[in-house]
């Protein structure tokens, strides 16, 4: 399953434009408005994880933002990153690996998911993604995850999807991490669809 899931990506990302993708932001400002609102500073390390071909990195970095990490199953994806920050991207740490098999090797301020989770539909590996984010964030710090929403989509990209609510998603996650705010969001796909996100912060308790 782990090995069929690079394949997918990296055929995903090997085959489209950035801009083709349903998922593509030109500016990813939710993201970005619950960045600032968790109060990290800018030498706080701050993780993207399924990053694909996001413009967050691009965004964060001008904000001044300087221990990024980014995060993709697909090496097609971190590539096309690397090849648009140009001489930026030597400001930015690459990790090619599928999350629910990872290790972080520091413990980071804040993660930031913005819809991985929700292809996550094997309990296990829901299971795999709460040890990675135990391990990888440092007490204290915040996690900012954004799924569909419960009327968004049931499929994307040809997978199917989870959808939560704020209050589900706390629940998947557990008593190790409080829900600080949650914001339900609208995405518009490059063709003009309509997609129902929720977006929640949470902070690392120290269970």
């Amino acid at each position: 399953m782990r090995g069929s899931r690079k394949f997918h990506w990296e055929g995903i990302h090997g085959n489209k434009e950035p801009d083709q993708a349903s998922w593509w932001q030109p500016e990813p400002t939710r993201s970005l408005q619950l960045i600032a609102a968790s109060g990290v500073t800018h030498g706080d390390p701050i993780i993207d994880v399924g990053a694909g071909t996001s413009t967050l990195v691009d965004h964060v970095l001008a904000a001044g933002y300087y221990d990024i990490t980014v995060l993709d199953v697909s090496g097609a994806a971190l590539g096309t990153v690397r090849k648009r920050l140009g001489e930026r991207a030597g400001h930015v740490k690459f990790v090619e690996a599928d999350l629910t098999t990872w290790s972080a090797q520091e413990a980071y301020a804040l993660w930031h998911d913005r819809a991985v989770f929700h292809f996550l539909t094997d309990p296990n590996d829901r299971k795999a993604y709460r040890a990675t984010l135990a391990g990888a964030l440092r007490p204290g710090g915040q996690a900012i995850i954004a799924t569909f929403g419960p009327d968004g989509p049931e499929r994307c990209s040809g997978l199917d999807v989870e959808r939560y609510s704020a209050a589900s998603l706390s629940a998947e996650l557990g008593d190790t991490f409080e829900l600080l705010e949650s914001v339900d969001d609208i995405h518009r796909t490059p063709w003009g669809a309509e997609q129902a996100f929720v977006f929640c912060r949470f902070r690392r308790t120290s269970l």
